[in-house]
């Protein structure tokens, strides 16, 4: 068995129509036994960027402290909110410092990027691996141990243009189908939707089995 499969949890990133949404499941695992149904796997970075850390819970709250005191850092010496492909980059870079003992983390940013010339927000996501290689996408990204089955779902049900409720129901359905068939994922959902006016958070019931 994988170390990135040993707490379970999976998460996923989806694109709209001026707006991004990401996801993920509830469960704590240990292997195949239940821990808890109520482990976050996502974590607000700035009010219009989020980052999913599917893999080893310990590394999970490691990892999440050392972004926010990046973040901060940034903030400080910048006197600007951080982008969320500078972000991208300070994740890829964070977790390449530790290529030769890695966090087993495959973090996934979701968020909406402002143009510096127009102003406008445009959305933004991001997968990496466990030694930070970026993987950017214009549909969806997925990480955790349903990524199989989100990966095929999601082909199915994404389509471009989605208007952040149609966003909400299509990620929220993607989830919600793909971690039934995953034995290491599951027990309920949340979900946010990042508009350009606010962000949007609901929790899900899912089977609880």
């Amino acid at each position: 068995m994988s170390i990135m499969e040993y707490n379970g949890g999976s998460v996923i990133a989806m694109v709209g129509k001026d707006c991004v949404a990401i996801a993920s499941d509830l469960r704590l695992g240990n292997q195949a036994l239940t821990v808890a149904t109520n482990f976050e796997k996502i974590f607000p970075v700035t009010d219009r960027i989020y980052i999913g850390l599917p893999g080893l819970a310990t590394d999970v709250t490691t990892l999440r402290e050392r972004f926010r005191y990046r973040v901060n850092m940034y903030t400080i010496k910048e006197s600007r909110t951080i982008e969320p492909s500078t972000f991208a980059h300070l994740v890829s870079s964070t977790l390449y410092e530790r290529r030769f003992g890695p966090y087993f983390i495959e973090p996934i940013i979701a968020g909406l990027e402002r143009n510096p010339a127009t102003g406008e927000l445009s959305p933004y996501i991001a997968g990496a691996d466990l030694i930070g290689c970026l993987n950017f996408a214009k549909d969806f990204v997925v990480a955790g141990t349903a990524s199989d089955k989100l990966f095929g779902v999601a082909e199915g049900l994404w389509e471009p243009g989605l208007e952040p409720e149609d966003l909400f129901e299509t990620i929220s359905q993607t989830l919600l189908n793909a971690v039934d068939r995953d034995a290491y994922s599951g027990w309920g959902a949340i979900v946010h939707v990042i508009t350009k006016d606010k962000v949007i958070s609901r929790t899900l019931k899912g089977r609880m089995d």
